[in-house]
């Protein structure tokens, strides 16, 4: 039994949730019997698993959908309604990546893990391969979902 559907191109069926940690996106149609599939969910995982959904901290995004209907459902779920962009693990969903904007949170990170190793009594050549390091880390996990810019300064 499919409690909790989204259809794709012609019929075939679409992912529903992506999920990682604590940290939990479920996706499918406006529709009133969705909606109590979603209260079902996450109620069956609060007495299963013994956690507490928080609430607070969860959010309700809606693509091409009335905000009547959100903020019904919001209430009903008694979460609050986001807005893109915002960000999932710490990436960007919905933002435009042909923008420097959307790039900022990456090089302030970048530039903050620089700033604390002035003050380190390192080598040149220690300095050199810790900074290969830190930035080939930082930059491989967005580049890993995300097409950067090629800007010059």
């Amino acid at each position: 039994m499919c409690v909790y559907r989204l259809y794709g191109w012609w019929g075939c069926s679409a992912r529903t949730h992506l999920q990682y940690a604590d940290d939990t996106i479920l996706v499918g149609d406006v529709s009133l019997s969705n909606g109590w599939a979603i209260k079902a969910i996450l109620q069956l995982f609060e007495l299963v698993v013994g956690l507490k959904v928080n609430f607070f901290k969860s959010q309700l995004l809606g693509v091409n959908v009335d905000q009547v209907w959100l903020q019904s459902l919001d209430q009903f779920l008694n979460c609050k309604v986001g807005s893109f962009p915002c960000s999932y693990l710490g990436l960007p969903l919905g933002a435009n990546l042909a923008r420097l904007t959307t790039w900022q949170p990456v090089v302030r990170k970048v530039e903050k893990k620089l700033s604390k190793w002035k003050s380190k009594l390192l080598s040149f050549g220690g300095r050199l391969v810790l900074l290969k390091s830190v930035l080939h880390s930082i930059s491989i996990y967005f580049l890993s979902f995300f097409k950067a810019l090629l800007v010059t300064n």
